[in-house]
């Protein structure tokens, strides 16, 4: 019980810290955001080639997604696929949302399919883990993510440094 309680409170953190990533851009001041509002409703456009390049750009979004999935597995191991994979997809489409009603940020399919991949790859790492871990699968998570956050802390904290 008091793992939940640690996974619940590290996933509070992650989402605080995927808010000020995504929405606030990690910006310390509303003023420093742009104001921008765009809706791409065509997968993939403009994303994957920038000024006559391929662009790994939308990686990042897998990456901020998987710890997501593997802290929401932690948290409903027991529960189906669908019941883990439906809180991703909506709080994917979320900040998609508020970026374009706030006109923060563009607006876009593929962020929504690249934020919803990375948690479906986070369910895919904690399964990994759950079998190689076992009963202690928690607790490693809880480990990993404490560590994370403490790496966070630490980078917020030379922002405000060097600001």
């Amino acid at each position: 019980m008091q793992s939940k309680k640690i996974t619940k409170g590290l996933l509070i953190v992650y989402l605080l810290a995927l808010t000020w990533i995504i929405i606030f851009k990690l910006q310390f001041s509303f003023k420093d955001i742009d104001h921008l509002r765009s809706v791409n409703l065509i997968p993939f456009r403009g994303s994957v080639i920038v000024n006559g390049t391929i662009s790994f750009g939308e990686i990042y979004n897998d990456f901020a997604f998987i710890p997501f999935g593997i802290l929401l597995c932690a948290l409903q191991q027991e529960k189906p696929f669908l019941k883990k994979f439906i809180p991703i997809f909506l709080t994917s489409l979320f900040f998609e949302t508020v970026q374009f009603v706030f006109a923060i940020g563009a607006s876009d399919i593929t962020d929504l399919l690249a934020n919803t991949l990375g948690g479906v790859i986070g369910m895919g790492v904690f399964f990994i883990l759950s079998k190689i871990f076992k009963a202690k699968v928690n607790k490693v998570v809880n480990i990993f993510s404490l560590i994370g956050a403490i790496i966070l802390v630490m980078f917020i904290w030379l922002l405000l440094l060097s600001n």
